[in-house]
């Protein structure tokens, strides 16, 4: 079958290669892949700053595609059928454990760029009839860290949700958001990016170049109290910002870490506000599905900023790597 394979940690070490095809073992199916989309944590295993990986591999965790054979033992599932998997197959359910996080589809597992990939069939998720492969490629891992942000904070209508950048995960948060019958703030350093995200129904907006104390802007928009749920994906240059944009009794969901992981943290704001810092590593199958099931009930539909042909895919890397560039999701089409 013919495969993207990344022989080394850079971002020019992407080839073309035929391998073998895989076979469905017992309790798999056999997936021809159709789509995959980026998120930062590619990026960070093609650039050497991720744990886990080996090279050479197959890269990207993220992907949607067809049944194209069933495994012994396998049902509930048929020949044809669209699904996507989930990067993280151990995890079926309840809390995070060394075990569910064990395998990684485009770190320790073959990922998205290959034709045909083998995965166990209880890490499929059915695409929802409204959305193509492309769209269900951007599911896993930002659909799934957007719908656990949203669900941690136990928003309720009106609540007030801020939203840094316009990545996958935040624009999967702002329509989530609005789902719930939130309000939405959401900073950006583009003013055409914000216009986009006030047509996806953000409430407030804020360019955080025009205004770097966009923390102090939160809490006057807020008339001084704060947002509900900070969805922090940017990392150690904003942590602090947030901890002070984010409501007495409020959630920092802190996904990010593109701007760096080290941040010297005040622990008055959290402690005077009782906030609640909530890490998190994407989820597991049962939310993956609970995040569809939302997005087929809302008829969300993924935001893509731009499709690559699998043949541009150092350039696709490229694009992300950049960093700002994009609103919404990068994604590669087989």
């Amino acid at each position: 079958m013919k495969a993207i394979q990344l022989t080394a940690p850079s971002l020019d070490a992407f080839r073309r290669t035929e391998l073998p095809e895989p076979k469905a073992a017992r309790g798999e199916v056999l997936l021809r892949l159709r789509a995959a989309s980026l998120n930062f944590v590619d990026v960070a295993i093609a650039t050497g700053n991720f744990p886990g990986a080996s090279f050479p591999m197959v890269p990207v965790a993220d992907g949607a595609g067809e049944i194209a054979a069933l495994g012994d033992g396998v049902d509930g599932w048929k020949v044809g059928e669209r699904v996507v998997p989930h990067f993280m197959p151990n995890w079926l359910g309840g809390a995070i454990t060394p075990h569910n996080v064990a395998a990684l589809r485009g770190i320790s597992l073959p990922g998205s760029l290959a034709e045909y990939v083998a995965v166990p069939a209880s890490s499929l998720v059915a695409l929802p009839a409204h959305l193509d492969f492309v769209h269900g490629a951007a599911l896993p891992i930002a659909a799934t860290t957007a719908w656990n942000a949203v669900r941690s904070a136990q928003l309720r209508p009106g609540a007030v949700v801020l939203l840094l950048g316009t990545g996958g995960v935040s624009i999967f948060a702002l329509q989530f958001a609005k789902a719930h019958g939130a309000t939405v703030i959401l900073a950006s350093s583009s003013d055409d990016k914000l216009e986009r995200a006030r047509q996806l129904g953000a409430d407030q907006l804020i360019n955080y170049r025009a205004t770097p104390a966009w923390d102090e802007e939160v809490l006057r928009l807020t008339g001084g109290r704060g947002a509900d749920l900070v969805v922090e994906t940017v990392g150690g240059a904003t942590i602090a910002r947030s901890l002070n944009a984010a409501a007495l009794g409020g959630t920092v969901f802190t996904v990010g870490f593109v701007s760096g992981t080290a941040a010297p943290i005040d622990l008055l704001p959290i402690i005077v506000k009782a906030l609640r810092i909530v890490g998190n590593n994407t989820g597991s199958v049962a939310d993956l599905a609970d995040a569809v099931r939302a997005i087929a009930a809302h008829r969300i539909v993924p935001l893509i900023d731009r499709v690559f042909d699998i043949e541009e895919t150092a350039a696709a890397y490229a694009e992300l790597a950049a960093g700002g560039r994009h609103f919404g999701k990068i994604a590669i089409a087989h």
